[in-house]
């Protein structure tokens, strides 16, 4: 495929970052990584990506955090990206209860000062991280980019449903194209440590209990990381242009008037809770010890996603099964801690 450079990566260090940078570097593109190091969770993980990723020639880390305006327009200004896919913000549902003022400062402010840095600097691409958790209350399954997702049930959703609009506005006002990437439930090697996957392998591997929540009645779509970063290659490849059909007297929440579009990226298959619990314990060799408990604030049963648009229009949609994304996981796991198996 061929990218205009240089590749912006904000949250490169992150799990999905890392992992989007290893494969543009591999493939010969230069990248410039962003990351602020937060301490979210272990940054020696965060450290260890990068490790892999500073051995190519063809990358440059910078320790930004992008909230802080001046330092992130003077890089813009310096570096003059062509393409920018930002990855960075404040992750987590349940974090987002206990700590909101984070995720405006990040997500939020953050966000805009990426839309000026591509403003400024005349970016020909805008790829940005949104979130399956903006389909809050919505029931109608599979989720799908065209409904309305105006019902969050966590300040982390409403933030992810709030770059949506701000891109959209930048898209309308300047004409910067503009792509957003709903995730859902992203998983695999050199994942986040605040993630099912990553939780129970630990808690089953130290015989403590691990906390399955709505007494196990829940599905998720999970998506393997290689899926995921496959998609959003393609889709930098993808300049989204105005829909010609759009209406304002039936607004299409996925396209615009504007070069600006929306698609989901899920394995469009939802996994039983328990069902994934079992091919994780099959893995590890070791049965775990279910802690059954009510359902948390902010959280939902479901997801799905309907790929169709992504099909129609990218050419792809993930496929990895659940079976095969775990046992990558797990070797990585003990590879990477030191676990005998």
């Amino acid at each position: 495929m061929t990218l205009p450079e240089p590749i912006l990566v904000t949250g490169a260090a992150g799990f999905i970052g890392y992992h989007l940078c290893e494969r543009l570097l591999q493939e010969g593109f230069s990248v410039f990584g962003v990351d602020n190091l937060n301490a979210y969770y272990d940054v020696r993980l965060k450290e260890a990506r990068l490790k892999r990723l500073e051995k190519y020639p063809s990358f440059s880390f910078h320790r930004i955090d992008i909230a802080e305006t001046e330092v992130i327009m003077d890089f813009f200004s310096k570096t003059r990206p062509e393409i920018v896919v930002h990855l960075a913000a404040q992750a987590g549902v349940r974090y987002s209860i206990t700590h909101p003022h984070t995720y405006i400062d990040s997500n939020l402010k953050g966000f805009l000062n990426i839309l000026e840095g591509c403003r400024h600097s005349q970016v020909k691409h805008l790829v940005f991280a949104s979130s399956s958790s903006v389909y809050g209350a919505n029931t109608r399954f599979p989720f799908s980019v065209h409904d309305n997702v105006d019902h969050p049930i966590s300040l982390y959703a409403a933030t992810k449903k709030a770059n949506e609009l701000m891109a959209h506005t930048y898209a309308a006002l300047y004409g910067i194209p503009s792509t957003g990437l709903r995730f859902f439930t992203v998983y695999g090697p050199w994942g986040r440590p605040d993630m099912a996957l990553f939780i129970f392998t630990r808690a089953i591997l130290e015989g403590s209990p691990i906390d399955i929540y709505n007494y196990g009645e829940m599905k998720r779509d999970f998506t393997y990381i290689d899926d995921i970063i496959e998609g959003v290659i393609r889709v930098m490849g993808k300049f989204p242009s105005p829909n010609p059909d759009w209406t304002g007297m039936c607004p299409d929440p996925a396209s615009s008037f504007a070069p600006y579009r929306i698609y989901n990226i899920g394995n469009n298959s939802p996994v039983d809770l328990l069902t994934f619990i079992e091919c994780l314990e099959k893995n590890l060799g070791k049965v775990a010890k279910k802690n059954l408990l009510p359902m948390q604030p902010g959280d939902v049963p479901v997801t799905c996603a309907d790929v169709s648009d992504l099909m129609a229009e990218i050419g792809f949609r993930p496929s990895t099964p659940i079976e095969e994304g775990i046992k990558r996981f797990v070797d990585w796991y003990l590879d990477f801690y030191g676990i005998a198996p």
